[in-house]
């Protein structure tokens, strides 16, 4: 789920779900455009709720051509892509959202809100299903929902075609098609700082290809700077009183921790990044105040210039595009709502060991790989290694079963 900002200053393995539809040529299905859905996510006292809030249309598709009915991850959401005619699963993704995260605050048991979330789908040639499945902690079902989208609908707006944001490519190693496409999207930087921002993503692009398997598969990897300019300089920290208007309306504070640093407002994200390839986000925060935060399959979004700015974005990057799990833990805690402990995360490198010949039992023999207490969030979750990138920001370098996980994650794009 949503991984919390809650890295200490100081100082598993794979879910490969089984394949509803083999390897299908992408052609067959899709017409090389993109859909992007925007989906309102809901919930009253007692229930949740999935709204539909808009279809949009772009030229070109980033996303990948293989693999397309199977999930790299279980992630607290699903989304499927089925064929009208056949009823055939075409295309699948999962996800995780603040929303998710919100369910488990005192405020959701008192006050209704609604949360903002956007996916790129491939456009589908004809009519097609979309179902929208949301997942709690024991990855029981607590919210779908299923609606017909048909490409010809003209209330499916085009985007991207104008007014696209200044963008530089720091990475161009291929084609958008085989390759994975990482937008660097600018959050706090005036028109005046634009050249900050560049440098502060190269920093970025630098810290990221320190780091194993992104070292080794850099030629794997598009990335772009986008510079998507605000008004005011730096951004909100609402326990100072300090409210900015920038690109994408982030903050800290949210859910009133300090470090916790987000966006509500998702759709500005894509709006920005229209006409622009990308499959996964990065936000630099123009700010030396310390947090951020990583939302699997989502974004990641940090400061750019406090002085942890490099070890927290690959940090932060491997929940958004990893979906790796926080190894860290709260020493007084027996357990979170995030983990229940008769449940197996779905993430790679945490488990309870309900099930954890799923996680990194195959592992045990490797040099630094065991079973240390504490993860999650948990002292009674377990995490692979005594340190790591997904525990402190002094770990030089992802664990083994990390690595492992990422490793395989890099392959599922792009092989």
């Amino acid at each position: 789920m949503f991984r919390r900002f809650f890295v200490p200053v100081i100082t598993g393995c794979f879910f490969w779900l089984p394949m509803l539809l083999c390897a299908q040529e992408f052609d067959t299905y899709f017409d090389g455009r993109t859909l992007r859905v925007d989906y309102a996510f809901c919930s009253d006292i007692t229930r949740q709720h999935i709204y539909v809030d808009a279809l949009s249309q772009s030229d070109g598709w980033a996303g990948r051509k293989h693999n397309l009915s199977s999930l790299p991850l279980q992630g607290n959401g699903q989304i499927s892509m089925r064929d009208a005619d056949s009823n055939t699963i075409i295309y699948r993704t999962s996800f995780s959202a603040l929303f998710l995260e919100w369910l488990n605050e005192d405020e959701a048991k008192t006050t209704p809100r609604s949360f903002e979330n956007v996916f790129l789908l491939p456009m589908p040639k004809q009519t097609a299903w979309i179902d929208v499945t949301l997942l709690d902690a024991h990855h029981d079902t607590i919210a779908t929902l299923s609606h017909r989208v048909d490409p010809k609908d003209i209330l499916i707006r085009r985007i991207g075609n104008e007014r696209i944001t200044t963008h530089k490519y720091l990475e161009k190693n291929g084609d958008v098609a085989t390759h994975i496409d990482v937008a660097i999207l600018a959050e706090g930087y005036t028109e005046n700082e634009m050249n900050l921002f560049l440098a502060d993503a190269e920093a970025t692009c630098e810290a990221l290809f320190s780091h194993e398997p992104f070292r080794t598969m850099r030629e794997r990897f598009n990335i772009v700077a986008v510079c998507s300019p605000s008004e005011d300089s730096g951004v909100s920290i609402p326990r100072k009183g300090e409210w900015k208007s920038t690109a994408v309306d982030s903050h800290f504070d949210t859910f009133y921790s300090a470090r916790y640093l987000t966006t509500p407002h998702v759709k500005a994200i894509h709006d920005e990044l229209a006409g622009i390839p990308y499959e996964h986000i990065i936000i630099l925060a123009n700010t030396n105040t310390y947090g951020g935060g990583g939302i699997y399959n989502s974004y990641t979004l940090t400061t750019a210039h406090h002085a942890q700015f490099k070890p927290v974005v690959v940090h932060e990057f491997g929940h958004s595009f990893g979906g790796l799990g926080d190894e860290y833990y709260y020493p007084n805690d027996i357990a979170t709502a995030a983990y229940p402990l008769d449940v197996e995360p779905w993430e790679q490198n945490i488990t309870t060991r309900v099930n954890f010949a799923s996680k990194w039992e195959d592992m045990m023999d490797v040099p630094g790989v065991g079973l240390f207490k504490g993860g999650g969030y948990s002292a009674d979750v377990y995490r692979p290694a005594d340190d790591c990138r997904m525990r402190t920001n002094t770990a030089s370098a992802f664990c083994p079963v990390c690595q492992r996980a990422l490793r395989r994650m890099i392959e599922f794009y792009t092989e």
